[in-house]
């Protein structure tokens, strides 16, 4: 078996140009040469936009011993080298924080005209290195530096830095945080980036900011935030090497199979879930619709071809609001999509009564009584008849949409905004059946309610048509 070099969840902005490869080039140099997944991680990480990082934030979550500190030192490296960045890299406890100093100063350790200096171009660089327990950092000729601290409530103060380090962010709690975010309001090269690297929190870890960055970054609505996660989903077999391949990127090189046996046989199911196959608490048991059964309906080429329909959902605090396209594919089996998804809901209106002219649709659904339902009025005003819901339709929205995904003949297009809400939603009770719970859902879900909507409607036999199309359009929804 092949460790996988891809994560099973990935977001980034997308840029034209990345200084990924510099990176690695020069990091390569000095034999510290990254992994295709360090490597992939890195092009997101240094991916530019307008001269700005197309990523002001930044996160990793993968298993212990896999070489997320290699990756970082190849960053710091890079940063303090190639850039003049002054990086400040905290940890969770003086032991790790003092770990990374050692490694740095691997490189710039010794003076240039030593007989043992080892990288001696490198070593010509350095202007001071301070090896004081607590202060140990590494600064550079041209302004770099980096600054090696174990966090506190008061650990940011003093600095001034480009680029924040948070390394075992699963213990950074919003006190930390908060101590240390403002070294970067006045990043000295005005381009600054936060890095957030750890594993999913533990019960007894104070895990607050790792997960909101996590929820963030799968919730579609971060603009400048970068999510790379190695992890295992759904109903997984513990004892499973391709599980175990799947999670951890560097099994097979750095970490050996023999290793992971020894855990599997000493940790708790929650515990080897969690640290070594990269399982958020409670992600895997509360799903409704497992991972593995949602990958299995995913289908990038699908598309609908006739029964178009069209639903809107808005969360609760009406500050995004998504709408789905369902319809019959030329196969006769279904297919979902989110057709958009936006900040706010003044959007709505016009969008709609665009998409309603241009492309045959036979039905534009909204919950009656849910945020959405405040555009109806609007919507009828611009001559758009709406397919309204109660909570009967919405039960067997719900009913159907499971049995479409369940049974295999549902598709979607695995986007990552619908495959975070299918994977944070849960159940509430409706009368004898079931709909979607906002309330409980750890991520937007706006996604997958539009979708079960949109299914409806394409299938429903009592639907309104919206509208007249107007004359010389296609009649597919691209």
């Amino acid at each position: 078996m092949i460790a996988s070099q891809v994560p099973r969840l990935h977001v980034a902005p997308r840029a034209s140009r990345t200084y990924g490869d510099l990176a690695s080039d020069l990091a390569s140099d000095y034999g510290l040469t990254p992994d295709p997944w360090q490597q992939l991680i890195l092009d997101d990480w240094l991916a530019d936009v307008g001269g700005k990082w197309a990523s002001l934030t930044c996160g990793l979550s993968v298993p212990r011993q896999n070489g997320k500190n290699a990756l970082l030192e190849v960053r710091e490296l890079f940063g303090m080298v190639g850039r003049g960045e002054k990086i400040l890299h905290t940890a969770h406890e003086v032991k790790t924080a003092r770990k990374a100093f050692k490694r740095l100063q691997h490189f710039f350790g010794a003076k240039p005209e030593d007989p043992g200096a080892k990288y001696p171009e490198l070593n010509a660089l350095v202007a001071e290195v301070r090896n004081v327990n607590g202060q140990e950092a590494v600064i550079l000729k041209n302004g770099g530096s980096v600054e090696v601290v174990a966090r506190s409530k008061n650990s940011g103060r003093g600095f001034t830095v480009d680029v924040l380090v948070m390394d075992e962010a699963q213990e950074l709690s919003d006190d930390d945080l908060e101590a240390l975010m403002p070294t970067t309001s006045s990043a000295p090269l005005g381009n600054p980036q936060w890095i957030f690297t750890g594993t999913p929190p533990g019960p007894r870890v104070n895990g607050e900011v790792f997960t909101r960055t996590r929820i963030e970054a799968l919730s579609g609505k971060a603009k400048r935030l970068a999510w790379h996660e190695w992890s295992c989903e759904g109903d997984v077999d513990l004892d499973s090497p391709a599980a175990w391949h799947q999670a951890n990127p560097a099994l097979g090189s750095r970490l050996q199979l023999e290793v992971i046996e020894g855990e599997r046989a000493r940790f708790s199911d929650d515990g080897f879930a969690r640290e070594r196959l990269g399982m958020w608490a409670g992600a895997a048991s509360r799903s409704v619709i497992d991972g593995e059964t949602w990958r299995d309906v995913a289908d990038e080429a699908s598309l609908a071809v006739d029964r178009l329909a069209l639903a809107v959902d808005v969360d609760p605090d009406r500050t995004v609001a998504s709408v789905s396209l369902a319809g019959q594919r030329e196969d006769g089996e279904w297919h979902i999509e989110l057709d958009e998804q936006r900040n706010g809901v003044g959007w709505l209106p016009s969008y709609l009564e665009v998409r309603c002219q241009r492309n045959d649709i036979r039905a534009v659904v909204i919950d009656g009584a849910s945020p959405a339902a405040s555009i109806i009025d609007e919507l009828r005003q611009r001559g758009i008849k709406v397919t309204t819901t109660g909570a009967r339709d919405m039960a067997a929205a719900c009913g159907t949409f499971y049995d479409g995904v369940m049974e295999g003949w549902l598709h979607h297009i695995d986007q990552p905004q619908l495959n975070a809400a299918n994977s944070s939603a849960r159940k509430r009770p409706l009368g004898d059946a079931w709909a979607w719970n906002r309330k409980n859902a750890s991520s937007d879900i706006t996604p997958l309610v539009s979708c079960t909507l949109a299914l409806w409607g394409a299938q429903s036999s009592t639907v309104k048509k919206p509208q007249k199309r107007s004359s010389g359009r296609k009649a597919v929804v691209m």
